[in-house]
C-alpha cells in the first residue's frame, strides 16, 4: 500500500466503512486508552484536577469526536445571536495548527494574519464576523482572561467539551449524523476522544447534517444519544446556504473572496478540500445542484502551496472541469497571492451557515441552564448563621439567580428561616457535628451513621456537578475538601473556623488552600498573613462573625415594630427576685445573658445555667435573659425553666440587639460567644477542652471556671464588682474580634473576578430573548 492510500484506508477504518480492514489490528489502543480516559473525568470530577471558573460566562461547543461536526458554524451562529442581543462577544479557539504560544486576539482590522501562526478556523471567524472579538490560546483560561480585558461580556469556546479544568456555564456537544461514533473506539483506534458516555456531561447535544441522512438512519442516532443524554437535551441541525462567492486577486494580488456572491455554479467543478470530513462536503454540494465531476481529499487543516493548486488546476481540466470548488474553511489555507497566474481557472467557495431544528426550544433549554444557580456551603451553627447572611447579600445582589444552601450539620434550618433553600440531605448526629475535640464523640456519630450521612451528601453533590458556579464554603479544611470531591470545581472559603490566635492551619491545610481554593477570606490579618507566606490567595477583609452581629442589628432595627407586636422576639430582661446584695443600693440592675448553645445538650446545660442565676441573684440586683438558638426547641426550654425554682425569660429573637443591651455573658456556646465579646460582652464560661481552644481567641474576654452554678456565679460576681476587670474584658473582646466586612467582600469578588455579575446580566438578556419570541 503506497503512502497515499495509507491515510484514505486508515480513516475508513476509524470511520467504521471497513471493519475487516487490516488497520482492526491497532484496536487494543482502544483498551489502552480507556482507563486513562475515565481516570482523567474522575479526577476532575473530584477536584484533584482543577476546574477554575472564569471571569465571564462561557459557552462550550465542542464533540466528543475528532473534526467534521460543524464546529466553527455552530460558534458563529451561537455568537451572532448573542450578539444581536446587545451583548459584547468574544470567541475563544486553540487556533489548531497555528504556531503562537501566547493568547493573541485577531483583530480583524489588521488583514495580514498568518494562518500557520493563527489557525485557520479563527482567522475565519475573525474576518467573516468582525463585531465578536476572537482569541486564540493554547490555555483558553488565559485567552478568556485576555477577552474580559477587552471587555466581553461572554465567550463562545471553540472545542472545549474536553478542557475540562475551564469552568463553563453551557456545554453543547454536536454529534455528525452522517458519522455518529464512527467504529465506535478510542483514539488511535478509533475517531472518539471519549466515550459516548462522556455525553452524560452536556447540557445540550445537536445533531447536526441532519438533512444529509435518512429518517431512519437519524432516529437511530437518536436512540443511540438518548442512552446518555434525555430527549429534551438532544436536538437536530442543518447546514444552510449563505451564498457563493469566488476568489479574486486583490491588492499586491493577495487573493480574498468576492465582496458580493452570485448562484450554484453552472459549470462542471473539481472539489477539493482539507477539513474532518470531506464526504459531508460532498454531500452538500451534490444537495446544491453543483455538477461535481471528481475531487481530492487532503489532511484536515492541510496548507495548500502553490504546486498544490497548479496540481488541483490539471486534475481539474483532466475531468472535464472548468472551476474549482473548495470550502470557506480551505480559503484560509490557501496561499496569501498570486493565485489567479497559477491556477488559470475560478476557485468558487460556499459560504454556509447552521440552522437549528426547532429554535425556541433550543434556545428556552439554553436559558434554563444558564440561569446562574450559587450555593453555600457550611458546617457548624455559627457557620450557618454566617453562610445565611452570605445567600441572603448574593440573593439581594443577583435577584434572578438560584441561590441554595449545603449544611453538613444539621437540616439547615437557619438557611430556611432566612428563606434560603437547602439542598443538602439531613444529618443530624449526636455531636452535633463537633468531633474533633472528643474521639469518643467520633465513635458515638460513626455509629449513628455518619458515614451513611457523608455518602447521602456526596450522593447530593452528584447530582448538582455541573449545575452550579464556584460553591462558597463557610467552615474549615474538612468542608472545603468535602466540597472539592463532591463537586469538582475549585471553590471559595470563610475560613470562620481557623486563626493564628488559636492554632493556625496545618501544613496539609496550607498546601490545599493554596492548590484547590480560589480565595480565603480569615477573621484576622494575622491568619491572612500567616497563610500568604505559604502562597495562598489570602485577604482580611473584616470579621465575618461579626458581620452576622452587625446585620442581626440592622435587622432588629428595621423590623422593630414588628418585634413588638410579637412577645417571643422581644428583648424582655427578668426583673432579680433579690432587693438586697452587693448592688442593693443602685437603682440599675446588672443585665446578665444566659445562653446554653445551640446544640442538644444545651437541654442540660440550661440547667446549670439556672441555678447559677439563682445564686447571683442572691447577692446582686440583676436581670436576665435565656436565648434560644433557632435550632432549639423554645417550648422545651421554657418547660425546663417552669420545672426549676428559678425562671427566666426566654428569647428567640436575634443574638447581636441583646447583647447590646448585656453587662455579662454566662455563655455555653462557640461563635454566639464571639459575637457577644465582639460587641463588647464580658463572657464567662465553663472549662472544657473546646472552651480553651477559644480561650486562646478570646483571651482576656472570657473567664473560664469549673462546670458548677456556684462558679459560675461567683465569676459573674467579680466582673461586675470590679469595673477594671470589666474594662479589660470589653475591650479585649472588641480588639480580639474585630470589625466587619468580610460578607460583602466575598460577594464583590464572586460578582467582578468570577462574572457572577456578568452570568446574570447573560441570563437577562437571555430571558428577554424567550419573552419576546
Amino acid at each position: 500500500m503506497s503512502m497515499s492510500e495509507l491515510l484514505p484506508s486508515y480513516l475508513d477504518y476509524v470511520r467504521g466503512k471497513q471493519p475487516g480492514s487490516p488497520w482492526r489490528l491497532i484496536k487494543p489502543f482502544h483498551y489502552v486508552s480507556l482507563p486513562f480516559v475515565a481516570l482523567r473525568n474522575h479526577f476532575f470530577d473530584r477536584g484533584i484536577l482543577k476546574i477554575v471558573e472564569p471571569p465571564v460566562p462561557v459557552i462550550s461547543v465542542g464533540n466528543i469526536s475528532f473534526g467534521g461536526t460543524n464546529k466553527t458554524p455552530t460558534v458563529e451562529m451561537i455568537a451572532r445571536a448573542l450578539w444581536r442581543m446587545g451583548l459584547r462577544v468574544g470567541v475563544v479557539s486553540r487556533g489548531y495548527g497555528g504556531k503562537t504560544r501566547e493568547p493573541l486576539w485577531l483583530d480583524p482590522h489588521n488583514r495580514d494574519w498568518d494562518p500557520s501562526v493563527t489557525g485557520d478556523e479563527p482567522l475565519m471567524l475573525a474576518m467573516k464576523f468582525p463585531e465578536a472579538k476572537v482569541v486564540i490560546a493554547r490555555d483558553r483560561l488565559e485567552g478568556i482572561e485576555l477577552l474580559a480585558e477587552l471587555g466581553v461580556d461572554v465567550v463562545v469556546a471553540d472545542d472545549a467539551f474536553q478542557h475540562r479544568w475551564l469552568g463553563r456555564d453551557l456545554d453543547i456537544v454536536l454529534v455528525d449524523a452522517t458519522l455518529p461514533v464512527g467504529n465506535g473506539l478510542l483514539l488511535p483506534a478509533g475517531l472518539l476522544r471519549e466515550t459516548p458516555r462522556a455525553l452524560e456531561r452536556a447540557d445540550l447535544v445537536v445533531i447536526t447534517k441532519a438533512d444529509q441522512v435518512s429518517a431512519e438512519s437519524l432516529e437511530q442516532t437518536r436512540e443511540l444519544l438518548a442512552r446518555y443524554a434525555p430527549p429534551e437535551k438532544i436536538f437536530t441541525a442543518h447546514l444552510k446556504l449563505q451564498d457563493w462567492t469566488s476568489l479574486r486577486d486583490g491588492d499586491q494580488g493577495q487573493s480574498v473572496l468576492a465582496e458580493s456572491g452570485f448562484s450554484v455554479p453552472a459549470c462542471p467543478v473539481y472539489a477539493f478540500s482539507a477539513i474532518g470530513n470531506p464526504d459531508s462536503f460532498h454531500r452538500f454540494l451534490d444537495v446544491q445542484g453543483v455538477r461535481r465531476v471528481g475531487g481530492k481529499i487532503f489532511r484536515d487543516h492541510h496548507r495548500f502551496t502553490h504546486k498544490d493548486l497548479a496540481d488541483l488546476a490539471s486534475l481539474a481540466r483532466a475531468q472535464g472541469a472548468s472551476a474549482l470548488v473548495c470550502t470557506e474553511k480551505d480559503f484560509y489555507n490557501l496561499p496569501a497571492q498570486n493565485l489567479s497566474a497559477v491556477v488559470e481557472m475560478a476557485i468558487h467557495v460556499p459560504r454556509i451557515a447552521i440552522d437549528i431544528d426547532d429554535a425556541p426550544r433550543f434556545w428556552g433549554a439554553a436559558t434554563e441552564k444558564l440561569r446562574p444557580h450559587f450555593v453555600v456551603a457550611s458546617n457548624g451553627y455559627g457557620e450557618d448563621a454566617i453562610g445565611t447572611l452570605l445567600a441572603k447579600r448574593i440573593k439581594k445582589s443577583f435577584p434572578e439567580a438560584i441561590v441554595s444552601a449545603f449544611a453538613l450539620v444539621g437540616t439547615g434550618k437557619q438557611y430556611r428561616k432566612g428563606g434560603i433553600d437547602v439542598a443538602s440531605p439531613p444529618s443530624e448526629l449526636p455531636s452535633g457535628g463537633v468531633i474533633k475535640y472528643s474521639l469518643r464523640a467520633l465513635v458515638r456519630d460513626i455509629r449513628h451513621g455518619l458515614h451513611r450521612d457523608i455518602g447521602l451528601q456526596i450522593e447530593r453533590w452528584n447530582q448538582l456537578r455541573g449545575q452550579i458556579r464556584t460553591p462558597v464554603c463557610v467552615g474549615d479544611f474538612y468542608l472545603l475538601v468535602h466540597v472539592l470531591w463532591g463537586q469538582g470545581i475549585t471553590p471559595l472559603l470563610i475560613a470562620a473556623a481557623k486563626t493564628v490566635q488559636i492554632d493556625g492551619h496545618w501544613r496539609l491545610e496550607r498546601f490545599f488552600l493554596r492548590r484547590r481554593c480560589r480565595r480565603v477570606w480569615t477573621r484576622d490579618a494575622e491568619t491572612a498573613e500567616e497563610l500568604k507566606g505559604g502562597g495562598v490567595d489570602a485577604v482580611f477583609k473584616g470579621n465575618p462573625i461579626m458581620d452576622l452581629a452587625l446585620e442581626e442589628e440592622a435587622e432588629s432595627g428595621l423590623e422593630k415594630a414588628a418585634a413588638g407586636e410579637d412577645e417571643k422576639n422581644t428583648v424582655v430582661w427578668s426583673a432579680s427576685q433579690e432587693e438586697g446584695g452587693v448592688l442593693a443600693g443602685d437603682a440599675v440592675a446588672s443585665r446578665i445573658l444566659l445562653l446554653p448553645g445551640s446544640r442538644e445538650r444545651a437541654y442540660e446545660d440550661v440547667r446549670l445555667l439556672l441555678r447559677a442565676a439563682e445564686k447571683i441573684s442572691h447577692d446582686l440586683r440583676a436581670s436576665f435573659l435565656l436565648v434560644c438558638a433557632p435550632t432549639l426547641d423554645r417550648r422545651r426550654l421554657e418547660s425546663i425553666c417552669a420545672s426549676e425554682s428559678f425562671s427566666v425569660p426566654v428569647y428567640t429573637g436575634p443574638l447581636a440587639p441583646a447583647a447590646r443591651g448585656a453587662d455579662l455573658l454566662l455563655g455555653l456556646g462557640g461563635t454566639a460567644n464571639q459575637v457577644c465579646a465582639g460587641l463588647g460582652v464580658p463572657v464567662v464560661s465553663i472549662l472544657e477542652k473546646g472552651k480553651l481552644v477559644q480561650k486562646k481567641l478570646l483571651q482576656e474576654a472570657e473567664m473560664l471556671v469549673e462546670a458548677d452554678p456556684s462558679a459560675l456565679a461567683q465569676a459573674a460576681v467579680r466582673v461586675l464588682t470590679t469595673p477594671e476587670l470589666k474594662g479589660t474584658m470589653v475591650q479585649t473582646g472588641i480588639r480580639r474580634l474585630g470589625g466587619g466586612g468580610a460578607v460583602d467582600d466575598v460577594v464583590e469578588y464572586a460578582a467582578t473576578r468570577l462574572g457572577w455579575r456578568l452570568r446574570h446580566l447573560l441570563y437577562q438578556k437571555l430571558k428577554e430573548r424567550s419573552a419576546c419570541g
